[in-house]
């Protein structure tokens, strides 16, 4: 299959600091959530303080924080060299719940030795469970993180459309003005598409290459998603025709099949000719077409 025609999620949601924050918040939801259920449930053997089972509780609490420490410490290693999609991401997470249900049923059965309820009856009780303990905070993390990412703003402005106290003349062409914003909404680089050459990820961060005001090739680096940028400037001279690059059809100079791919050559010699996957290839041409 072909890059792109799967929907892979964010990045962000395999970082390190979003892993750990999802892992914390579901384990003080599941403690919250577990005192609160344990009087209504007919075979929770959870007990605290000093009690026969707290042992086998603290026992199971930690064999289950460390499923989910593993589980996250794998999938931050793997984010890089295994592309996860939305279905993927949900099947992994569905995976840790029924595992720890799976590690409670042995428990009970083993430690508890319910008679009026099977081991099947058991795992299924216990699956709803498991569930909102872990897949609520999931959800409610996955929110979270996505509200924190959609603050990092990055914005197309024409400066045709700005109210200012000057009177353009009227054969003058639109300004667009590549700009970003911090968290704060505090503007941290506004570039004119006129001097703007590539954006490349690098990572969970993307690379802004551009020309300063002598002319010289500068680059800055911001915390970003290069999909936010594609969307971002959607209609726009910049166009993605990469997995990790992003170019501007002003600053264009050769598009050429080298071999089998295909390669764009900008219009800055220091700049190295930049590929053009399968994925994106008719999109570019589409771009050329229409110049």
């Amino acid at each position: 299959m072909e890059e792109g025609a799967r929907k892979y999620i964010p990045s962000y949601l395999r970082e390190r600091y979003q892993l750990l924050g999802t892992v914390t918040f579901a384990a003080l939801f599941s403690v919250l959530f577990l005192l609160v259920s344990i009087p209504f449930s007919n075979n929770a053997w959870f007990r605290l303080g000093n009690s026969t089972f707290f042992g086998f509780t603290a026992l199971f609490a930690s064999i289950s924080l460390a499923i989910l420490i593993v589980s996250k410490v794998t999938m931050y290693k793997t984010r890089n060299i295994l592309p996860m999609t939305y279905w993927g991401y949900a099947a992994w997470c569905l995976s840790e719940i029924v595992l720890i249900t799976v590690l409670y049923t042995i428990f009970t059965v083993t430690i508890a030795q319910p008679e009026d309820q099977n081991g099947i009856a058991i795992f299924f009780h216990a699956l709803v469970y498991t569930f909102v303990c872990l897949g609520v905070p999931y959800i409610i993390a996955g929110m979270f993180f996505t509200i924190i990412d959609q603050n990092r703003t990055i914005r197309l402005m024409n400066m045709q459309d700005v109210v200012t106290d000057e009177t353009p003349a009227e054969t003058a062409a639109p300004v667009q003005k590549f700009t970003l914003f911090d968290n704060n909404g505090v503007l941290k680089l506004s570039v004119s598409s006129a001097n703007l050459y590539y954006v490349e990820a690098d990572d969970n961060y993307i690379k802004v290459w551009y020309a300063d005001q002598q002319g010289a090739l500068q680059t800055y680096m911001l915390r970003c998603r290069l999909k936010t940028v594609e969307e971002s400037f959607a209609g726009s001279d910049l166009i993605r025709c990469h997995r990790k690059f992003i170019v501007n059809m002003q600053k264009v100079k050769v598009l050429q099949k080298v071999g089998a791919v295909y390669e764009i050559t900008l219009d800055n010699e220091a700049i190295a000719p930049i590929p053009v996957t399968k994925t994106y290839i008719e999109n570019v041409l589409e771009k050329f077409r229409k110049q």
